[in-house]
Order: structure tokens, then sequence, then C-alpha cells
């Protein structure tokens, strides 16, 4: 199952990159943390620390994913295009 469907960029998302180490991500609707935290692990080769999801108002679900390694989120939206 592909949990992850793609990155969630915002003004804000891009603040919380370089301020706390975290990305944005959309998922599926059922999907579970654990499941999110081994496909972002697995896909990426990173450090998960936590995993806060939440329902959006157009009822789409985003996990936002914070890193052990300081720097790791500037890395990856390096290495995803975002920046």
């Amino acid at each position: 199952m592909k949990a992850i469907k793609y990155p969630f960029i915002t003004e804000k998302a891009t603040l919380h990159i370089d301020d706390d180490n975290k990305l944005h991500f959309m998922v599926d609707i059922n999907t579970t943390k654990k499941e999110i935290r081994r496909e972002v692990e697995m896909l990426y080769d990173v450090d998960v620390a936590d995993i806060n999801t939440m329902i959006t108002f157009k009822g789409k679900k985003k996990a936002i994913v914070t890193f052990t390694k300081a720097g790791t989120a500037s890395e990856l939206a390096s290495r995803l295009g975002i920046f």
C-alpha cells in the first residue's frame, strides 16, 4: 500500500523545514502513523522522530513528519525538488 501521495508545500510548510526539521506530506486517508513512518524511513533512508496527522477541511489527510537528525528536512526537500 502506498501511504504517501505527495509532499505538501505552503509558506508555513517551508518555514517548518528550516525552523523545526519537519516536512508535510499528503497521505492516504486510511493510513496509520506506523505505516507512514515505515514508508518515509524506507523510501528516503532517514530516521523519523515523530509524526502528527490531521484531516484537512477538504477531507484529506496530512502528515507532519519530524526527523531525528538536524538538517534532514532541508536535505530531503532538496532531493524532492522543493528547494
